[in-house]
């Protein structure tokens, strides 16, 4: 039995307990600290048009969220290979710190250069955070709750965007800070916010899983002993340990250059690459399409004011942190691959129909909130479903920079694209364009899904080290 095994099943093996709700909780707020980020930077956007805060022009607010969107890109893209090459703990505390530094600094911005250096900044200790911790929680969290578990982190950027929108109502109305100070305070929250989490995250470990691929073998060791012994303390003797699979686990691997990373993306994995790449494009397309022109939608086509918009955030909030929720689970029991196509299925259908409703004119600003909250249910746990599938089906040597690619060019084609193509269709003020987009997003996560369902990997309650061996 090799030391890579072992460790694998030692950590699969144990019960949930106060020590995995602590890194969960720990590492997971980068979800909500991103979903914060985008929907402040939303409420307050014409808060900083404003000659009294710092005088921004419509374009400079547009391009502020489009150097966030690059410097994230950038960040997981340079932090992700440095994940894989440093470890999970350096990463996700660096990154952490450069996100707390980069938001405390935007509160303190006097004009539009100094403040889109900032979004920029911020953007890359957020896509850096991406990279690190979902690598971190896939190899930490036993297999047979994985899927729920990071379902569930994932869609706590909706918390993040709740929060978001209830800070800027609060702290923007004029009894209470009003939009000259408001906004500064605003950043200033999320800033203090991260302190806290970066001390918190002082206490979670290094991956034992990632030691053992780098030689560690006595510090994986000491570690788990470590975990292993906290838990036996809440939960008595632990269970015995899963029967070993057959895998070719080897304690050490170098880790791979970009050109070995491509060959194993485009060569050796590339049905899985062509999987994980239709699902990240079309929930990034999917997401990026509505949310982007939310406001849009809501103040051009039925009329409701600019400082009420953020009052229809919480019902679409609420939809996207209960898919995750109360679906994650399934895709443990039920299986990924169904569970997927079910998901982004669904997504597609209810954004299609809702299409048709929105061009017919029968729908008011309230129940076209709540249509789009019932269909962001199931899309958000599409969406979630597609970060754990790039985060479980490669090899652990490089599944952070796996993570970063995925991510990255997801993010970039999608995030783009959508509110470019939105913003346009808003603009022309016709439904029936805007109804076009919405069948475009639609056929793409119905298509993604059926890809997932047809050639997509049976992932559920399996080893990492079982699926990366997998064909």
């Amino acid at each position: 039995m090799t030391a890579s095994l072992d460790i694998a099943r030692r950590l699969d093996r144990l019960p949930w307990s106060r020590w995995h709700w602590r890194v969960v909780l720990a590492l997971g707020v980068a979800w909500v600290l991103d979903g914060l980020e985008v929907t402040l930077v939303g409420s307050v956007g014409a808060v900083l048009e404003r000659p009294d805060t710092l005088g921004l022009s419509a374009v400079q607010v547009g391009w502020s969220g489009s150097l966030y969107l690059a410097g994230a890109i950038v960040g997981a893209l340079v932090f992700g290979r440095m994940s894989d090459r440093l470890g999970r703990k350096r990463l996700f505390l660096a990154t952490l710190a450069i996100y707390a530094v980069a938001t405390l600094a935007t509160a303190f911005s006097t004009d539009f250069t100094f403040f889109a250096l900032c979004r920029f900044i911020t953007g890359l200790g957020i896509g850096g955070e991406y990279a690190a911790i979902n690598s971190a929680i896939d190899e930490l969290v036993p297999a047979r709750v994985r899927g729920r578990v990071n379902l569930a982190i994932n869609g706590s950027f909706w918390i993040g965007a709740a929060l978001g929108a209830a800070s800027s109502l609060l702290l923007l109305h004029p009894d209470v800070l009003g939009p000259v100070q408001g906004w500064r305070v605003g950043f200033g929250m999320g800033a203090l916010l991260a302190v806290g989490m970066v001390l918190v995250r002082r206490h979670v470990p290094e991956s034992p899983r990632w030691l053992l691929r780098h030689g560690r073998v006595e510090e994986a060791t000491r570690i788990l002993n470590a975990i292993e012994a906290e838990v036996a303390a809440q939960h008595g003797p632990l269970p015995p340990l899963p029967p070993q699979q057959a895998t070719d686990a080897r304690e050490q691997r170098p880790v791979p250059t970009l050109r070995e990373v491509l060959h194993v993306l485009l060569r050796r994995y590339r049905v899985r690459s062509g999987v994980a790449l239709s699902l990240m494009l079309a929930q990034a397309f999917f997401y990026n399409a509505i949310f982007f022109s939310y406001a849009l939608v809501l103040t051009r086509f039925y009329g409701v004011e600019d400082h009420r918009v953020a009052l229809y955030i919480f019902p679409f909030a609420l939809g996207n942190v209960l898919g995750p929720l109360l679906l994650g689970p399934l895709f443990d029991r039920v299986g990924r691959r169904r569970m997927i196509a079910l998901t982004y299925g669904l997504a597609g259908v209810g954004l299609a129909a809702t299409g048709v409703a929105f061009v017919a004119e029968v729908l008011d600003a309230r129940s076209q909130a709540l249509c789009w909250s019932a269909v962001f249910f199931f899309a958000s746990a599409a969406a979630s479903s597609a970060y754990l599938t790039v985060s479980e089906v490669f090899p652990l040597e490089m599944r952070a920079m796996a993570i970063a690619i995925f991510y990255a060019v997801g993010t970039g084609a999608g995030g783009f694209a959508a509110p470019l193509l939105f913003g346009w269709l808003v603009e022309s003020a016709d439904r029936v364009n805007v109804g076009i987009g919405y069948g475009i997003g639609a056929v793409l996560v119905i298509v993604a899904g059926l890809l997932a369902l047809r050639f997509g990997v049976d992932a559920e309650r399996k080893p990492l080290e079982e699926i990366a061996q997998s064909r």
